[in-house]
């Protein structure tokens, strides 16, 4: 049951950040610029954050973690966010949502060379079968690198390093403690950086120049893409590994299709139906390669006990 509940919170997760692409071009340049942005998102859900532990959880972490913690806020929330949405500026939505199928390769590669998770051929496959769906979708969308969008790719690149990083070395503070106390620290390490280099263009908004669908977006960027999808994504590392999650950043452009057929801005074809079989199929093998098993490591304490999956 906890592990359908961790697939379902990363469903939705992915359908916020397949429907992010687009809505956060709809705000960004013309209503805030990139940094003043990731200013808001951080300011705002770090504060809910703060809020929602103290009346949920309050639950206090070890000195020792901290150091920990606030290398995550730096890859998780600085590193990640800022090179997101300074790439997408200046690139096209097409071309982050291709770049970002690098991500759970990442995952699985960094897991794997720090003894997190072990190569099966089942993960591997799926991985593979993953990328090869979303290569399908993106490819019918017209998308290009060229002189204009290449910073802004490479920005995209290094977040999707980063934000896979971010996915391997937070899940062992899960273990530790209540999902909600890490992301709430994770966030106040990276709030500083965030709220230096944001400030001067958050400080150059025009608010009385929003229109409503700009403060639309802007609202289900920091609530949806941010505050919820943080959350939902802290909750399931607790449940399932790294690259369980970071598989399921295949489906973003799969459900930004769906969305865009719903909305009428799109339409069924047979290239889009084989590519969400591939990605589904990439993503059921990665999820459930096979059991979990907790071994001791002979280079370490007898108690202290990790955990593969083969």
């Amino acid at each position: 049951m906890q592990n359908l509940r961790a697939h379902i919170y990363l469903f939705i997760v992915n359908l916020f950040y397949g429907a992010g692409f687009s809505v956060s071009k709809m705000v960004m340049p013309e209503f805030v610029e990139p940094l003043g942005f990731i200013f808001i998102r951080v300011s705002i859900t770090t504060a809910l954050f703060f809020v929602l532990h103290r009346f949920w959880i309050n639950e206090k972490v070890q000195k020792k973690d901290l150091l920990l913690l606030a290398v995550c806020g730096m890859f998780g929330v600085v590193i990640n966010q800022e090179m997101f949405f300074l790439g997408l500026n200046i690139t096209h939505p097409i071309n982050a949502a291709l770049i970002m199928i690098m991500t759970p390769i990442l995952v699985f590669v960094i897991s794997f060379f720090l003894s997190h998770e072990k190569a099966t051929w089942q993960k591997i496959l799926g991985l593979a079968f993953g990328a090869a769906g979303a290569l399908i979708i993106i490819s019918g969308k017209g998308f290009s690198f060229s002189g204009k969008t290449v910073l802004g790719d490479f920005f995209i690149l290094i977040n999707a390093t980063s934000y896979a990083v971010y996915l391997v070395i937070v899940r062992p503070l899960m273990k530790k403690y209540h999902p909600l106390t890490v992301v709430k620290w994770v966030f106040f390490f990276g709030l500083f950086p965030v709220l230096i280099f944001g400030f001067p263009q958050f400080n150059q908004i025009q608010w009385s120049g929003f229109t409503t669908q700009a403060w639309m977006g802007l609202a289900f960027v920091v609530f949806g893409t941010t505050f919820l999808a943080y959350l939902l994504n802290v909750l399931a590392l607790r449940e399932v590994h790294s690259s369980v999650v970071g598989a399921y950043i295949y489906m973003q452009p799969v459900l930004a299709t769906i969305i865009s057929i719903g909305l009428g801005k799109d339409h069924l074809t047979y290239q889009k139906i084989l590519s969400a079989a591939l990605i589904f199929s990439g993503v059921y093998m990665v999820s459930f390669a096979g059991n979990i098993k907790v071994f001791n490591r002979p280079d370490k304490d007898p108690d202290t006990n990790d955990m593969i999956l083969e």
